[in-house]
């Protein structure tokens, strides 16, 4: 079982850590490149398959993480303990920080009349999203780390 746990918290933290670099690497060039209603509209766009998706990977990926902590022992214990919490923060970052970003973009109903009040969330998005998409990257290799090591 610890066997098929480590297999499916390593092609979880893959998958998170591949989709975060996708968006930081070619995903958020390209939406700084548009006009803003050209981005509210392909924001609002992006993120339905991605928004009810990510948080179940990401989290399912912590709970084999943490799970494994549990069930192991020696180095790869605390290994796998870290990735639990980096994936945790990765989750947080999203929830607490890019996911009210997406919301307000989301609220936009006509990207050609934007509030007279609207600020570019794109670049405080940015910084939140490289947050996570560096803390993914780091959970995948503490987590290959620990499988090598139980």
């Amino acid at each position: 079982m610890t066997v098929l746990f480590a297999v499916a918290a390593l092609l979880g933290g893959g998958i998170t850590a591949g989709v975060l670099f996708a968006v930081a690497l070619s995903v958020l060039p390209a939406l700084f490149a548009m006009d803003t209603g050209t981005y509210v509209y392909t924001h609002r766009l992006l993120g339905r398959n991605w928004d009810p998706t990510m948080p179940v990977i990401v989290l399912g990926s912590a709970l084999l993480d943490g799970t494994l902590a549990v069930r192991t022992g020696g180095s790869a214990r605390p290994l796998f303990a870290a990735a639990t919490v980096l994936l945790v923060g990765v989750s947080a970052v999203s929830h607490l920080c890019n996911v009210p970003i997406n919301r307000r973009v989301k609220a936009i109903t006509d990207p050609s009349a934007l509030p007279a009040d609207w600020q570019d969330p794109r670049p405080v998005w940015r910084r939140w999203h490289l947050l996570r998409t560096a803390l993914a990257v780091l959970a995948l290799a503490v987590t290959a780390a620990a499988v090598t090591a139980v």
